[in-house]
């Protein structure tokens, strides 16, 4: 019984080692490819694991999960006092969505339909519509009338990066 046992634990695949997911889900006002507001850095490495790239002039410590090194696709947390205060996309990857449904890649009205009209502050060269909930603020990015990337940030903090 014991050799069966061992032998069956043998056959099994590896566990999957952790990185960003390929197709990641926005849960609104909660969470972002699975990270939260708040999660501590050994918490984000064990859901994305160890393979980030780091900013080395960003005013605070971010880490970038490129799905190739050196091409932007991907998503990014950001850190202060070694919790996560921000956690956004990078250069609409694909598959990511949010928890209903809605892909990087619609149209605004799309949004507009599903969200209603939110608050929208723009920046240099996109605009992001905000969806502010207790403790948490949503972004929703969009790029010439297209939802670009998604985003979580702690409240009072600076939409536009």
């Amino acid at each position: 019984m014991t050799a069966w046992v061992l032998a069956a634990a043998l056959a099994l695949p590896a566990p999957a080692v952790a990185a960003p997911p390929r197709a990641g889900v926005l849960v609104l006002g909660q969470s972002l490819g699975g990270i939260r507001l708040g999660m501590t850095k050994p918490q984000v490495k064990a859901r994305w694991g160890a393979r980030f790239g780091k900013c080395r002039t960003c005013l605070f410590e971010t880490w970038y999960f490129n799905y190739r090194p050196f091409e932007p696709q991907g998503a990014a947390v950001e850190f202060e006092l070694g919790t996560v205060r921000r956690v956004f996309t990078v250069w609409k990857p694909a598959g990511w969505r949010t928890a209903d449904g809605l892909l990087l890649g619609a149209g605004e009205r799309e949004v507009t339909s599903r969200y209603g009209e939110l608050p929208r502050r723009r920046c240099l060269r996109y605009a992001a519509l905000l969806k502010a909930g207790p403790g948490t603020v949503t972004v929703l990015y969009l790029y010439d009338g297209e939802l670009w990337g998604f985003g979580l940030i702690r409240p009072g903090l600076a939409v536009c990066v």
